[in-house]
């Protein structure tokens, strides 16, 4: 048996309170759960009978637990626009950046290219990005623009492929998924809605992109509006 120990500034106020039992069949997926009262009369504590667990009060409990988890002790930089135990939301300002193309069309290319505003959203469900029209903090008014990139599925689902990118999903891996996201391969432009404006589609814009038509400023003209705003996004998620 392992040995648990709990660091806390105020552990003296630390007890055990309850016990959760899971039963499963033949060692697969738990099918039924528990939950037991815990009495501390004596010199250890005596788990009393159970009671089939409640839903909804596992999933308060569980999410409680997750929260501590996912925020104790880290720092926020003001980038992060919302977090969660599931996901977490955060936005990338106008700036130049590398990209890298490997397709028959572009040929195997890398430049630093201009990019708009981004919010990236990470969650248990997949990694998305989406573009802003605008360079200062979003807002949950703030509407949300088709982000102008290959490798993107519609609600803008990032199509992570071979790319590495991290298994927390916190404060702290942010700029782990900004690598994933910016240090990988553009390869093809994905099936679905339209991602950019212009009049000879995606692989006409990404050519003038790489030789430097636009300098220095994003041509926010060629943005594609999603009809979403970012405080739906937070509240509804992706797909909402």
């Amino acid at each position: 048996m392992k040995h648990v120990h709990l660091a806390s500034s105020r552990c003296d106020e630390l007890s055990l309170a309850s016990a959760i039992l899971i039963y499963a069949e033949n060692g697969s997926n738990p099918v039924y759960a528990t939950v037991h009262p815990v009495s501390h009369s004596g010199k250890r504590p005596v788990i009393g009978a159970g009671r089939p667990v409640d839903r909804k009060a596992l999933f308060e409990t569980v999410n409680a637990l997750a929260q501590r988890c996912a925020v104790a002790g880290q720092f926020l930089p003001d980038t992060v626009l919302s977090i969660d135990p599931s996901a977490i939301t955060w936005w990338c300002r106008p700036a130049m950046r590398r990209v890298f193309f490997d397709c028959p069309e572009l040929g195997t290319v890398s430049a630093v290219v201009p990019h708009p505003g981004l919010v990236f959203h990470a969650s248990n469900t997949g990694f998305y990005v989406y573009a802003l029209a605008g360079s200062a903090r979003p807002t949950p008014e703030t509407p949300l623009f088709e982000p102008p990139y290959f490798n993107t599925w519609d609600h803008g689902s990032i199509c992570i492929g071979s790319a590495s990118v991290p298994d927390r999903i916190d404060a702290s891996s942010i700029g782990g998924w900004e690598i994933g996201f910016f240090e990988s391969a553009f390869t093809h432009p994905n099936a679905g809605g339209k991602r950019v404006n212009h009049p000879r589609g995606e692989y006409a814009f990404w050519k003038e992109m790489l030789a430097g038509k636009y300098g220095k400023q994003f041509p926010l003209k060629c943005l594609v509006p999603m009809n979403r705003a970012l405080g739906d996004l937070i509240a509804q998620g992706p797909k909402g």
